[in-house]
């Protein structure tokens, strides 16, 4: 897409880390997304996070790209490049499609409910804010012919 905003990109795929660091802090859920899997602060330590935090950026990153595709295609533009409108559907594709492949992953991997909703929930906040930010920062011409 010519008219791709870099920046919004580079913005939305820092967006799962920064909810990221909120959303999961022991004050908020933290200890019980932790305590939901049974894992103590020394198991989170083993993780490499030089590993983790780089392939979350790139898997954040092909998120961005999609949604960019998904909610700011031609056809799209003047009343519709808002902040609200990416955000809901951020929301709706995080119902309809993150939603399911969490959950049914977790069930087979039998995480409890409360793992589950914590997860889900934090998704729903994390695209939500990665749609609106891509679609009140990308624009197409208004005179730019519907593909």
């Amino acid at each position: 897409m010519p008219q791709t905003n870099w920046l919004a990109i580079l913005i939305a795929s820092l967006i799962p880390l920064v909810v990221g660091f909120i959303y999961y802090h022991k004050n908020v859920f933290g200890n019980a997304w932790k305590n939901s899997l049974g894992l103590t602060d020394d198991d989170l330590r083993k993780g490499n996070m030089v590993i983790i935090f780089g392939v979350s950026l790139f898997m954040s990153f092909l998120i961005s790209m999609f949604l960019l595709v998904y909610i700011d295609g031609p056809g799209q533009e003047g009343q519709y490049d808002t902040f609200k409108h990416g955000a809901a559907h951020g929301v709706l594709l995080s119902l309809f499609v993150a939603m399911p492949v969490l959950v049914t992953n977790g069930l087979f991997e039998r995480k409890n409910f409360k793992n589950l909703a914590i997860n889900t929930l934090y998704w729903v906040i994390t695209m939500a804010l990665m749609g609106g930010t891509i679609d009140a920062m990308n624009h197409w011409p208004a005179d730019m012919p519907p593909m």
